[in-house]
């Protein structure tokens, strides 16, 4: 097995064949997306949650529960990406990217307000599985090298871990679960780091199974320590909790922006740490966006994050991400972190007190991803009868979460996940259509 004494420690073998980057361009940041207001205070201690609803169409058509699958687009999102479809239509796709250069920038500086970042930083991907393999696809793997990551990693990093093992390998090797369920033992998991040095340690904020919010500060600062490359899926925490990528500690961490942050889907984005830049780090599949062709018989990838994008991009999503982005620092990220898992924890509650009905999530305080089963039905049968009532939601099968489904001795759940614009009502009567499926079959 090779080890790794650091992930970032100067080699006489140069990582990639590329020339050093040159500087790029400084990014202006752009003010904010004019259509998005703030949202004012009032009605409840931290919402103006009339107003909030108002601004959301979809709260009029559904009881929407299935923020972790993909959240309402607010209107002004909505807007911004049918305005530059619009503005394409009429002048001319790269007339309309021309015109609105000043707007597009914002999706880097929002992301990178967000996160704590620099929009020099931020790399778009059509999705956060895209931004995790092309972070993926920058590690110089070889065979023997180590991937630490948990059991509640989320189904696709890990089968890019095997797929990984299977071309490259790699050895993978996942930390185990706390006693106590509150999820990786970290101690445990910093052990298994000083055995191993791992080429990449990885973990999943939040898992798409349950509610589990995993320690990613406390695994960050072991990584710190040992100086070892950290990659984090934020998928289902950004937009639901303050994410700050120093306190976290990651050198990578990818998200989509169709969840908890409400945007359109096909959006997603990466943040690349100043030291993996500055590592050489690039993607396997790197070009013009992300590169200068200098020479005949060489490239120089540019010097910021824009090297892991590529040169085309759905300007009309992006600016829908930037509103939603927007938007979402405007309500107040730590508002929302209130009150949404306090939605979840309400409905955990109500549901723990129907016969029948089983809860799933582990820790001392979940995420707005509730997970139960129901004794006597089947799992596409009560998502059906669910959605007969307008009540959206979502199934999660052991082939999603194969350790975690084998701890809970289940082969489903149903998958209820709030967001700060649903009302208290509508989690008792989400609770309500549970309790009575739930007693019709027994």
């Amino acid at each position: 097995m090779r080890n790794h004494d650091s992930a970032f420690a100067s080699s006489s073998e140069p990582l990639f064949t590329a020339e050093p980057a040159e500087p790029a361009e400084p990014v202006e940041a752009a003010d904010p997306v004019e259509a998005v207001q703030p949202v004012e205070a009032a009605g409840t201690p931290e919402f103006d949650l009339a107003a909030l609803r108002a601004d959301t169409p979809g709260c009029e058509q559904v009881v929407h529960f299935n923020n972790a699958g993909c959240g309402l687009m607010a209107r002004p999102v909505l807007q911004a990406t049918l305005d530059h479809l619009q503005l394409e239509a009429a002048i001319g796709g790269y007339e309309a990217h021309a015109a609105r250069s000043v707007e597009i920038a914002d999706f880097h500086a929002s992301i990178a307000e967000l996160l704590g970042a620099r929009p020099r930083n931020i790399a778009f991907a059509g999705s956060a599985t895209h931004a995790y393999t092309k972070a993926l696809s920058a590690i110089d793997f070889h065979p023997g090298d180590v991937i630490l990551t948990t059991r509640n990693d989320f189904v696709s990093n890990q089968i890019a871990f095997l797929a990984l093992r299977k071309r490259h390998g790699v050895r993978i090797v996942h930390a185990p679960d706390h006693p106590d369920g509150s999820g990786v033992d970290v101690a445990a998991m910093a052990a298994l780091m000083r055995a191993h040095r791992p080429r990449l340690v990885a973990a999943t904020h939040v898992p798409t199974n349950s509610g589990l919010v995993q320690p990613v500060a406390e695994i960050g600062r072991h990584c710190r320590e040992l100086d070892l490359l950290y990659l984090v899926d934020a998928c289902q925490s950004v937009g639901q909790y303050p994410v700050d990528v120093e306190e976290i500690g990651c050198d990578l961490l990818t998200a989509t922006c169709r969840k908890f942050l409400r945007g359109p889907r096909g959006s997603g984005f990466l943040f690349v740490s100043d030291r993996v830049l500055e590592a050489g780090y690039e993607p396997l599949h790197i070009d013009m966006h992300g590169a200068r062709w200098v020479a005949p018989g060489y490239y120089r990838p540019v010097d910021t994050a824009a090297r892991f994008e590529e040169w085309e991009f759905p300007y009309a999503t992006v600016l829908g991400c930037a509103a939603a982005v927007r938007y979402a620092l405007r309500v107040g990220p730590a508002a929302v972190a209130r009150r949404t898992p306090a939605l979840a924890a309400r409905l955990r509650e109500r549901l723990r007190e129907v016969p029948g009905v089983r809860t799933l999530d582990g820790g001392a305080a979940p995420a707005a991803l509730v997970t139960c089963t129901i004794e006597g039905w089947q799992a596409r049968p009560f998502k059906a009868a669910l959605d007969e009532r307008r009540i959206n939601s979502a199934l999660s099968f052991r082939e999603f979460a194969q350790f975690d489904f084998a701890d809970k001795e289940v082969d489903w759940c149903l998958r209820l996940s709030p967001h700060y614009y649903n009302t208290e009502d509508e989690v008792d009567t989400v609770a309500g259509a549970v309790a009575e499926l739930a007693r019709s079959a027994r």
